[in-house]
């Protein structure tokens, strides 16, 4: 099985199409930002049935997760090693998406990083496109300011509307959230289009 995403360097510059991915895929959910992959694997494992592309642009990362879903033999994920809003920019094609999962994304908290963070109006603008009619984002972070700062960005936005917030049982749990747990406060937002 092939857990790596090697897009045709022919196209390099096109949409990764959804059936190089997935044959057979209409949609897929996506864990941006996958980090160690807690999340991502136990979700494929727990769901079979469900396309699931990781993203995180640590290498050291994404081999460590390819290694583990070998040796869980799961057939239903992939990887790619890319830069999250350069992926869903330019690499996801549109309405491809049936759920993203972002959790604990760079704060960047220094006011003078602030330009590095994930979520702009641009970034949105590419997630409202790669998301499939009736698609959902969940979003979580441990930085409360941040949380603000996302929750006010995708409340504005008129193509999405807000959901009960999506809370991972302990399996699913982030190794950030599994730190974070009964330390503060995590902030949980969940929005669907249309």
């Amino acid at each position: 099985m092939e857990y790596y995403c090697r897009h045709r360097p022919e196209n390099w510059l096109d949409p990764i199409p959804l059936t190089d991915l997935f044959p057979g895929a209409s949609t897929m959910e996506v864990d941006l930002g996958c980090g160690k992959g807690r999340f991502l694997l136990a979700r494929a494992r727990r769901h079979p049935e469900i396309p699931i592309l990781g993203i995180d642009r640590m290498l050291t990362r994404i081999r460590k997760i390819d290694n583990r879903a070998r040796r869980m033999k799961l057939t239903n994920l992939r990887l790619l090693r890319i830069e999250g809003a350069y992926a869903v920019s330019y690499l996801l094609p549109p309405e491809s998406v049936s759920t993203y999962y972002i959790f604990f994304p760079d704060p960047w908290p220094k006011k003078r990083h602030h330009g590095n963070r994930m979520f702009s109006d641009l970034f949105l603008q590419a997630l409202v496109r790669t998301l499939a009619p009736g698609g959902c984002l969940h979003v979580a972070t441990d930085h409360r300011p941040y949380f603000e700062e996302i929750r006010e960005l995708l409340e504005g936005c008129s193509a999405l509307t807000g959901i009960q917030p999506y809370i991972p049982d302990e399996e699913e749990r982030t190794d950030f959230e599994r730190w974070y747990h009964g330390k503060t406060e995590i902030g949980r937002c969940s929005f669907k289009k249309g």
